[in-house]
């Protein structure tokens, strides 16, 4: 399953110069971790109004890639915070970091194009 639709990102990314898309490219890979990190312990806390934050942000950086199905789960978490819904937020967490996972590898291989 690709969860990057590759027309939609070439087209987002058609009028940065090649560098510009490294660039960005490069930034999420390197924060990535940490973004999952700051989820995690948000979830872990029950710190609603950090989850809201940082799934929101997550979800806006992903919009970038072309990932809707990430972008959902984002968002669904972002959702949880801002209600303060505590059900399943672990489950919801390990398919975010399974998908942003897969996305990365997605990423890394269409950066190659960019080089």
């Amino acid at each position: 399953m690709k969860l990057i639709n590759d027309q939609s990102f070439n087209e987002s990314f058609s009028y940065f110069d090649k560098e510009i898309v490294v660039e960005i490219i490069d930034i999420f890979l390197n924060e990535y971790e940490e973004r999952l990190s700051t989820i995690k312990k948000s979830i872990d806390e029950l710190d609603f109004q950090n989850l809201k934050f940082h799934a929101h942000s997550l979800k806006g950086v992903v919009a970038n890639f072309s990932a809707p199905k990430v972008q959902d789960i984002a968002k669904q978490l972002e959702n949880k915070g801002t209600d303060s819904i505590n059900e399943n937020l672990h489950e919801d967490f390990q398919e975010l970091d399974k998908l942003v996972r897969t996305m990365v590898d997605e990423i890394s291989v269409l950066r190659e194009n960019y080089v």
